[in-house]
C-alpha cells in the first residue's frame, strides 16, 4: 500500500515537472505575442506622426506622394517629395481699344497684324495703303514724337540740367525706369533717350520743366496737333503712359512728316545706342526699334510705343525703292508684329503695284 501510494505520488510529480516547461513556453509565447502586438500597435500609431512631420517640413511648392515599390521581392511603401504646381485659372486676353471697337475683324490683303495702318508717299502725299486710318486709338509712346516737337519749338536751353523727381515716377502703369529719383541730365540728353529708348521719366521731366509746367506743355502739344491738321488727336501727358493720348493713323502720318523736317529729331530717334551719366555709373541706352540697326533699312525718323490699351505701335519715315514713305502701324498684336508689318509693307512696295492693293483694302475695310 505504501509502495503503491509512493508510486502514484512520484508519477504525479513527474507529470507536474514535465508540464511546467510547456506551460512556461506557452506563457512566454503569449507574452511574446503581447509584446509583438504592442510593438505593432506602436509602429502603426507612429506612421501618421512621421508623415505629418514630413508634410510639415515640406516646401510650399512641394507635396508628398506615396508610392509602392518592390524591395527584395516584397512590397514596400515609400514617400517622395515632388514639385507642386497649383492650378491657375485661365486669364482672358487683354482687349485693346481697337479690339473693343471691332477693328480686329478687318482683313487686309497683306494680312497685317495691326488693327490700323497707313502708308503714304511723302513726296506726293499719295495714300498707298489704308486700313482703319481715320479711327482715333491710344498711341502710347508715339506721344513722345509730339513731345520732342514741342521741346524743340520752345527754344529752351538744351544744356540746362534737369532733375528727375517723384513727380516723374509712373504711378499709372508702374513702368520701370533706369533713371532714379535725383538723377540729373541735360535737356538734350533727356530728349535723346526719350526718343531713342522711350524713357518715360525723361519725357515727364521734359514736360514738367516747360514754362508753366506740365499743364502748359500738354496745352502746347494739343495746339501743335491742331496746327498740323491732326483733327482726331488729343494729348493728356508727355510720356504716353495714359490711354487718353489718342490719334488716328492719318494724324500720325502728318506728325511724322513734320518731325522728319527736324534734324535733331531725326538723329536722336534713329540712333541705335547712347550712354548718359545721370550721376554715378554711366547708363547705356539702346533703341526700342532694331530696324534702325538693319543696314537694309534707310530710316529717317521713327518711334515705337506700347501700353495694354494701345497694343504695339510704330511710326516710321523710310526711303523705300528710292522714295520717302511714311508708315503708321497701330494696335499690332505680338511683340515683333509691328516690325514684321513694316517688312511686309516694304516687300509689297518693292514688288506690287500699290494702287490696286489700296482699292482692295478700302473695299474690305
Amino acid at each position: 500500500m505504501y509502495r503503491y501510494a509512493l508510486g502514484v505520488f512520484f508519477s504525479i510529480a513527474c507529470i507536474a515537472f514535465t508540464a511546467a516547461p510547456a506551460s512556461a513556453v506557452e506563457t512566454g509565447a503569449s507574452s511574446g505575442a503581447k509584446k509583438t502586438g504592442k510593438k505593432h500597435v506602436v509602429k502603426r500609431a507612429t506612421r501618421p506622426k512621421q508623415k505629418a512631420a514630413s508634410n510639415a517640413s515640406l516646401d510650399t511648392r512641394e507635396k508628398l506622394v506615396r508610392q509602392v515599390v518592390l524591395v527584395h521581392g516584397k512590397r514596400k511603401a515609400v514617400y517622395r517629395r515632388v514639385a507642386f504646381t497649383p492650378s491657375v485659372p485661365a486669364v482672358p486676353p487683354v482687349l485693346t481699344a481697337g479690339d473693343l471697337a471691332g477693328l480686329n475683324a478687318t482683313h487686309d490683303p497683306l494680312a497685317l497684324r495691326s488693327n490700323a495702318a497707313l502708308v503714304v508717299d511723302q513726296s506726293t502725299n499719295e495714300v498707298l495703303f489704308d486700313k482703319n486710318s481715320k479711327i482715333p486709338l491710344p498711341i502710347a509712346s508715339i506721344t513722345k514724337l509730339m513731345t520732342s516737337m514741342v521741346v524743340m519749338e520752345a527754344h529752351q536751353d538744351m544744356d540746362e540740367m534737369l532733375t528727375v523727381t517723384e513727380a516723374d515716377v509712373d504711378t499709372l502703369k508702374f513702368s520701370h525706369s533706369r533713371l532714379r529719383v535725383g538723377s540729373q541730365l541735360s535737356r538734350t540728353n533727356m530728349l535723346h533717350i526719350a526718343l531713342m529708348s522711350s524713357e518715360n521719366r525723361a519725357a515727364s521731366a521734359l514736360g514738367r520743366n516747360y514754362p508753366g509746367g506740365l499743364p502748359a506743355f500738354v496745352a502746347a502739344m494739343n495746339a501743335k496737333a491742331k496746327s498740323l491738321g491732326m483733327i482726331n488727336t488729343h494729348y493728356v501727358d508727355s510720356s504716353g503712359l495714359s490711354s487718353g493720348n489718342v490719334a488716328s493713323a492719318q494724324d500720325l502720318a502728318k506728325l511724322v512728316m513734320a518731325a522728319s523736317a527736324v534734324p535733331l529729331i531725326r538723329q536722336y530717334s534713329t540712333d541705335s545706342h547712347y550712354a548718359v551719366e545721370p550721376g554715378g555709373a554711366p547708363l547705356l541706352y539702346r533703341t526700342s526699334n532694331h530696324l534702325v540697326e538693319n543696314p537694309q533699312w534707310e530710316i529717317g525718323v521713327q518711334k515705337t510705343g506700347y501700353i495694354s490699351e494701345a497694343g504695339r505701335c510704330l511710326v516710321m519715315q523710310a526711303r523705300i525703292d528710292g522714295r520717302p514713305v511714311v508708315m503708321v502701324f497701330l494696335d499690332s498684336k505680338g511683340k515683333e508684329s509691328r516690325l514684321a508689318d513694316a517688312s511686309r509693307v516694304r516687300r509689297w512696295l518693292e514688288t506690287v503695284r500699290p494702287a490696286a492693293i489700296v482699292r482692295t483694302a478700302a473695299q474690305q475695310g
